[in-house]
């Protein structure tokens, strides 16, 4: 544990591709922002040129204003929210999906308030122009628009789904809850599209905004028809697979072997993950995100997972020969992203699957990475002896709780002497989102920059 890693000799630098994560791909995550701030300005347009002279004139007017471009652009940002996550392939090719995912989370947080504002100030509004408490003028808004009874469930939806994100919220909610209570936001946007239509004062004798608006929504639904369900349902068809075996690793983790006609045809690189939909008893209801330990070869294909769910507690149970519908590759976490001579990987739990993948393929592109690999205990080290049987690449376990060690192995003192100077190095974290939190402010502050820092997590939600 005292050794240091700082003597390892330099990786042949011209054997590694340049890094995807460069100009091209900021550039494509610029090109996604400026399209969401146009969509933004858009609406702020339609807005603008449709308000009437007094929209301020009073305190009513203003409040009823403010709640009805609230309204807007957020329903504006519902459609961008979802097709962030549609699937659509230039997005993913200019952002990442991991990026996709981020930013869909952020802009959760903007609807549900602007869903907030639209109906509180709609509300304060009338009362103040109609001088009734606000829980009459609510009912009294509920009866005299139309549409007005199934936007009110939608919202309520809405407001369900956006809290079962919230991070105390989701952390105890299983997998599955999550996944079909966030399949109700299509029936949740659904249910508040018409009442835009037929009661916003923006849409009911403007023509042409009606029209703008309609296009937006259907462009959305056939985006998410397109590539949330037609394409990978066709796609999974014929790359079905069947499960080969079920292999345990260490303690609550297990391998998945898959095999199938065109599993070396899916185009899977190390790092990538793929939503497996087993059908199995207790599978059938949820595809869910795995990493691959080992890229498909001869036919077969590996997922490493640790029980850390209903749905990954209910693997070993597994039958050979069931099928399996897998949908993917997704990620970014691949070995054409690295750029610098020395390559540290550090892996926690059922992380080591996709870092495993990723040390085999640093190695054949002539790398030699150091891996630090952190674990409760030795009962935990899953696929150690494959790392440690690899050419060119140095295991250093980290095993011990941090209550037994009296400290944590991935702090900034622990990672100084084992790797002096780290800062000169290139970070790839795979593990839970503690322990890549610690990893990642580690680093930085033994000033390795952000942008050699790759991280990948082991959830989807």
């Amino acid at each position: 544990m005292n050794e240091t890693l700082s003597a390892t000799a330099p990786l042949p630098q011209t054997h590694l591709r340049p890094r995807v994560r460069g100009g091209a791909s900021r550039a494509g995550a610029r090109t996604v922002r400026a399209a969401l701030v146009l969509g933004v300005i858009v609406v702020l347009g339609m807005w603008w040129f449709t308000v009437p002279n007094g929209f301020a004139a009073t305190p009513a007017d203003a409040l009823t204003s403010i709640g009805e471009l609230s309204g807007m652009v957020g329903g504006f940002l519902v459609c961008a929210q979802v097709l962030l996550i549609a699937r659509v392939p230039w997005f993913e090719r200019a952002v990442g999906l991991d990026k996709l995912v981020s930013w869909h989370r952020s802009l959760g947080a903007s609807v549900l308030f602007l869903i907030v504002v639209h109906v509180l100030f709609l509300v304060f509004g009338g009362e103040l122009l109609d001088k009734n408490p606000p829980w009459t003028e609510f009912v009294s808004i509920l009866q005299s628009y139309p549409d007005m009874i199934t936007a009110l469930v939608g919202t309520i939806a809405f407001l369900v789904v956006g809290l079962s994100s919230a991070r105390l919220i989701r952390a105890k909610l299983s997998y599955e809850v999550w996944y079909w209570l966030h399949l109700t936001t299509y029936v949740s946007i659904f249910l508040t599209f018409f009442h835009q239509l037929s009661g916003g004062a923006h849409f009911v004798s403007q023509p042409w905004n009606r029209v703008l608006w309609i296009a937006l929504y259907l462009g959305t639904a056939s985006a998410v028809l397109t590539w949330r369900f037609i394409l990978p349902t066709l796609d999974a068809w014929r790359g079905r697979m069947r499960v080969a075996a079920v292999v345990p690793e260490g303690e609550g983790v297990n391998s998945v072997w898959l095999t199938g006609p065109r599993v070396e045809s899916l185009g899977v690189r190390a790092g990538n993950f793929l939503l497996f939909r087993f059908l199995s008893w207790g599978h059938l209801g949820t595809a869910h995100p795995y990493s691959v330990s080992a890229v498909p070869a001869d036919g077969y294909l590996r997922i490493t997972v640790g029980e850390i769910g209903d749905h990954s507690s209910r693997l070993p149970a597994l039958k050979p020969g069931s099928l399996v519908f897998a949908e993917g590759p997704f990620g970014r976490f691949t070995a054409d992203r690295a750029s610098r001579p020395r390559i540290l990987l550090i892996a926690g739990g059922a992380g080591i699957g996709p870092i495993r993948a990723l040390a085999e393929d640093l190695v054949r592109r002539g790398a030699r990475p150091v891996v630090l690999y952190r674990a409760r205990s030795p009962r935990h080290l899953a696929l150690l002896g494959e790392l440690q049987a690899m050419p060119g690449v140095t295991v250093v376990p980290l095993v011990g709780r941090r209550s037994e060690l009296g400290y944590d192995p991935l702090d900034v003192e622990p990672l100084r002497r084992l790797i002096p100077d780290v800062h000169d190095w290139e970070a790839f974290i795979c593990g839970p989102e503690g322990m890549g939190e610690r990893a990642e402010t580690s680093l930085r502050a033994l000033r390795m920059p952000k942008r050699f820092i790759h991280r990948e997590e082991l959830s989807m939600s």
